[in-house]
């Protein structure tokens, strides 16, 4: 299959138009509004997502990262309506897809949004997929549940086609196969084709290269760009590797304990964090022209049964004060020199700060 490379990360051909508020600005594709979510759990109540607001444009690319637990996936799973109560519940916050509240959507209408306006990739192909159905009966399940007048044989030769266009050898055969026949790279490429398979406007990855080896990984990585650019679909990349988010992401918004502790372009972010954790997160990366030890952020994310007063990562934080032991810093626009372009935002009280992130875990490294 060809790939082909991304310019500028967006492909302006094939996404349909964006909805326009009254002054004629372009809305985001999707808004996502302070959004709160629980979990009721042996330990307590667990507060996964803790106030969150992002939006995702027609076209783009969004990675979302942190750490486990920081409420990456939890976030994901909002969207598509797929947290389980009891134990889950979302407690607040407004999730609004082409101008609809997806909150207040139930039945046949979740049902049409779900693979087929918005897919989600998940992490675990494996768990995913039904071990007791064929592969090519599953995608074209898929296809059939949003397409009622779609004969079996129309499916079949369609469901064909998806698998050749991701890279799946031998597909007539292929499609008769369960998923335990397919190695892990192969079952990821199963589900991306079950994802695309009704040209959606929103793709959701959730670390769609976990448990693959480097060459695999890089393959499935050439495959969602490909995908992205040939169905236009905005793409909501969840992630904890930043080489991954350096090769396909647009912008990049970075959670850590329930909450965004920093939203910004990919190379703005990467040539100058401004919030400690997104700091440590890059210091953490090896790098070859690098001697010496691995960096890494001491201690561990927090416990949201009782998470930390004031800022939640000022137990790790090498920049910590007094303020941000009891004062919870907000999610604030920065101004930035002319040449970054896109609006960046941080919750640390002391961003403009923070120059050199590698050098304040260096730094913070010595003095313990």
């Amino acid at each position: 299959m060809a790939m082909t490379e991304r310019s500028e990360g967006i492909d302006n051909t094939a996404p349909m138009a964006a909805p326009s508020d009254e002054g004629g600005l372009t809305m985001p594709l999707l808004s996502i509004e302070n959004l709160v979510v629980d979990f009721a759990t042996d330990d307590g109540l667990v507060h996964a997502v803790d106030g969150v607001s992002l939006t995702v444009r027609t076209g783009e690319i969004v990675a979302v990262v942190g750490e486990s637990g920081s409420g990456k996936s939890v976030t994901a799973m909002s969207i598509l309506g797929l947290i389980r109560t009891p134990p889950g519940v979302i407690r607040d916050g407004r999730i609004v897809f082409r101008g609809e509240d997806l909150r207040a959507v139930t039945g046949e209408r979740l049902r049409e949004i779900r693979g087929g306006d918005v897919a989600m990739i998940f992490q675990d192909p494996m768990t995913a997929l039904n071990p007791v159905m064929t592969v090519g009966q599953q995608v074209a399940e898929a296809l059939r549940l949003h397409d009622r007048d779609l004969g079996k044989d129309a499916a079949r030769t369609r469901v064909v086609e998806l698998l050749r266009k991701v890279g799946v050898p031998d597909a007539e055969t292929r499609y008769g196969q369960y998923p335990h026949e397919f190695s892990g790279g192969m079952r990821q490429r199963a589900m991306i084709a079950m994802a695309i398979a009704n040209d959606p406007d929103l793709l959701i990855a959730d670390e769609p290269t976990t448990a693959l080896d480097v060459t695999i990984q890089a393959q499935v990585l050439d495959l969602l760009r490909t995908a992205q650019q040939e169905t236009g679909a905005a793409t909501i990349l969840i992630t904890h590797d930043l080489g991954v988010v350096a090769e396909l992401a647009d912008r990049v918004v970075v959670m850590y304990g329930g909450r965004v502790v920093e939203e910004a372009g990919v190379r703005p972010l990467f040539a100058r964090p401004r919030h400690p954790y997104t700091a440590g997160l890059l210091a953490s990366v090896p790098r070859a022209d690098l001697d010496g030890e691995l960096m890494s952020i001491p201690g561990s994310p927090p416990d949201m049964s009782d998470p930390p007063s004031g800022c939640a990562f000022h137990p790790r934080c090498p920049m910590a004060r007094e303020r941000c032991r009891t004062d919870r810093p907000e999610l604030l626009e920065l101004s930035g020199p002319s040449g970054e372009g896109e609006v960046r935002r941080s919750a640390c009280h002391f961003a403009d700060e923070l120059a050199d992130g590698r050098a304040l875990y260096a730094v913070g490294e010595e003095a313990r």
